[in-house]
């Protein structure tokens, strides 16, 4: 029986479990079929690169951008249109449909809505997102009177990502770095405002940086997990973050955990699955990051280069924007 070595077959292996023993579900909000499994884990060793998917090309640029943008802890897509990323502009043409459908918006097309959408006022206020990712890592609403039964005052916030790089720096052996993008408080269907609400519950829902000896690493439970889409930026996207972290607290960086609650291919992608399991892996690339940079906040585009990045040519595939429940 052959073994398989390359890192990359954890995903591939899990493609095809899903696909040979994953179980039908339908999304609620838009009947959409997909095929799912339960409870799955994969590691990547960052010592041998950074795991971004090579059966298929990812969009690097939009990788890097993302997460620079979540580590500015904005809610806004400005950012990502400046540098003409659009992989939130859906999400935030579905806030638009909630103020539509409270009556606090005009009905636009989806194409009228992104023309719309350079106008820097008409940006400022339909670009917004609500709490989402990274306002949850850096800028998470604290309550001080709700926990006593009181008026609910949200006069302070906590950034739990820079809370959590001090503290390595002085007490690394402690276990209890944990970053949340879960606050219930901010779910539609826990908080019962659209206004209040992230326009999606978070799928990447929290993570855990651990040191162990002179490695950081850092473990992520992914609640809701787009296989064939989403889960290749997310396998980046946090090995990437946990390349910087190591950075920033003067650690070598260790492994990159990626736990799944939930993990499915959608109907509409099971050809594209079949396309992209028929290829082999080629050697990861290597990340170079600024050595200069020494501040989680200070990291801009121009600090990564990826060298070496040879995939097989892209498979195309639709988002399905089912609104996170």
């Amino acid at each position: 029986m052959k073994t398989h070595t390359h890192p990359e077959y954890q995903y591939l292996d899990l493609m095809a479990d899903i696909m040979k023993h994953g179980k039908w579900k339908v999304s609620h909000s838009t009947g959409v079929k997909l095929k799912s499994v339960f409870g799955r884990i994969c590691r990547y060793d960052l010592s041998k690169g950074l795991p971004v998917l090579t059966t298929k090309k990812v969009f690097t640029r939009g990788i890097i951008h993302e997460l620079l943008w979540f580590l500015s802890g904005e809610s806004n897509i400005k950012y990502l249109l400046d540098n003409n990323v659009h992989i939130w502009d859906e999400w935030a043409y579905k806030k638009y449909q909630w103020a539509v459908k409270d009556g606090k918006a005009k009905l636009l097309s989806y194409e009228h809505f992104m023309e719309e959408m350079k106008n820097e006022k008409f940006l400022k206020k339909w670009g917004e997102l609500g709490p989402v990712y990274g306002v949850q890592w850096r800028k998470w609403s604290v309550s001080p009177g709700a926990s006593r039964g009181g008026p609910v005052n949200h006069t302070r916030t906590v950034d739990q990502l820079g809370w959590a790089i001090e503290k390595i720096k002085k007490y690394p052996m402690k276990k209890h770095y944990i970053i949340s993008a879960w606050n219930a408080g901010c779910i539609y269907e826990m908080s019962g405002s659209h206004s209040a609400s992230m326009v999606i519950a978070p799928c990447h829902t929290m993570f855990h940086i651990n040191i162990t000896g002179d490695k950081l690493s850092l473990l992520l439970y992914q609640r809701s997990a787009d296989l064939f889409l989403g889960v290749p930026f997310n396998i980046a996207s946090y090995a990437l973050l946990t390349m910087m972290l190591a950075q920033v607290t003067g650690y070598k960086s260790g492994e990159f955990v990626h736990v799944f609650g939930d993990v499915h291919i959608y109907e509409n992608h099971l050809k594209q699955c079949r396309e992209q399991l028929k290829r082999s892996p080629r050697p990861f690339p290597k990340m170079i990051i600024n050595p200069k940079v020494k501040n989680i906040d200070d990291f801009k585009f121009e600090d990564f280069e990826l060298v070496g990045y040879n995939p097989h040519p892209p498979i195309k595939g639709d988002i399905t924007v089912v609104g996170g429940f």
